[in-house]
């Protein structure tokens, strides 16, 4: 097992998305990077110990990679602002990453060289990455925030502005959109790239049954199984799971007055659809409600010549 620290701001914000992920063993919410010892949550937010809200991240490298929650975490931060994130600001706010070894300390500088060198954004990124220090664990009313008090929590990420931000920031994949646009359908590129819904029962494969996996139409990423795939009767075809949690990004989605959980796929960022808690309870309960124009259908016959065969052992 290795670790990881990261601090993005509240840390209550900073726990589920790695917490949704195969291969993450443990979220800690915490304090780092200051110098009194055993501080307190009062006297961090006060600004004056020199720490930060951070998280510590115990993951098994063999099923998710360091990179891997590098690109997680600068996906839920504004890596511009040095005086904290969003609503909450001071120094205790501040994000930064801490690395444990020198290969961290490599992957992170490059990661954060890639991202000024897409230009998403029109500030410096100010985003820090400093050698790993002395990590307090925060008080048990901290740890979990999203499971103990999920409505507050889902207010917090809503009103604070950071929800906001992640939607309009990293819900693009900066992929060449006119040469999207000429490469997938029209419903293909509103579904993916614009969030569209397309229509129920109107749809390529919601009712298909036919044996092999769903790729990301945008990249090829294996997604889905005709495996885990189950009739609900919605209109959209459903999955009780993905091939791995690390192909998928879970976030909170409050448009057109719902709220509900997002499906976006992390490679490419394509908006795939939403999950829900009313799947089959054989199946593990949760439906992943996806929309055909996300993905693109590969057969069992063709899985080995499309360069999919080390995958043919999930359909067993």
């Amino acid at each position: 097992m290795q670790k990881a620290t990261f601090a993005g701001g509240c840390f209550w914000c900073m726990v589920k998305p790695f917490d949704q992920f195969d291969g993450v063993i443990s979220v800690t919410s915490g304090y780092t990077g200051g110098t009194v010892p055993n501080p307190a949550y009062k006297t961090v937010c006060g600004g004056k110990t020199g720490h930060v809200e951070a998280v510590q991240i115990i993951f098994d490298p063999k099923k998710i990679s360091y990179e891997q929650l590098l690109t997680l975490f600068w996906r839920q931060i504004d890596p511009t602002d040095d005086g904290g994130q969003f609503n909450d600001r001071g120094l205790s706010y501040r994000t930064a990453i801490f690395y444990h070894n020198e290969e961290q300390k490599r992957f992170a500088e490059a990661s954060r060289d890639a991202l000024e060198k897409e230009k998403r954004f029109s500030k410096p990124v100010v985003t820090k990455i400093l050698p790993v220090a002395e990590f307090y664990k925060a008080e048990t009313e901290h740890q979990n925030f999203y499971k103990t008090n999920p409505e507050h929590y889902e207010r917090y990420v809503k009103n604070s502005g950071r929800l906001h931000f992640q939607t309009k920031n990293w819900d693009k994949n900066h992929l060449d959109r006119k040469e999207l646009q000429k490469r997938l359908t029209k419903i293909q590129f509103d579904v993916t790239q614009n969030s569209a819904t397309e229509p129920a029962f109107r749809n390529e494969y919601w009712n298909n049954h036919a044996e092999g996996i769903y790729v990301d139409i945008v990249d090829g990423t294996p997604l889905f199984t005709s495996k885990d795939k189950f009739d609900s009767n919605c209109g959209w075809a459903s999955f009780s799971k993905p091939i791995t949690d690390t192909k998928i990004v879970e976030k909170s989605d409050f448009s057109h007055g719902m709220k509900r959980i997002e499906v976006r796929s992390f490679s490419a960022n394509s908006h795939l659809g939403h999950v829900f808690n009313d799947g089959l309870k054989t199946l593990g309960g949760l439906r992943y409600c996806i929309n055909s124009a996300a993905v693109r259908f590969v057969p069992k016959e063709k899985m080995q010549e499309e360069g999919y065969g080390d995958l043919l052992p999930l359909l067993k």
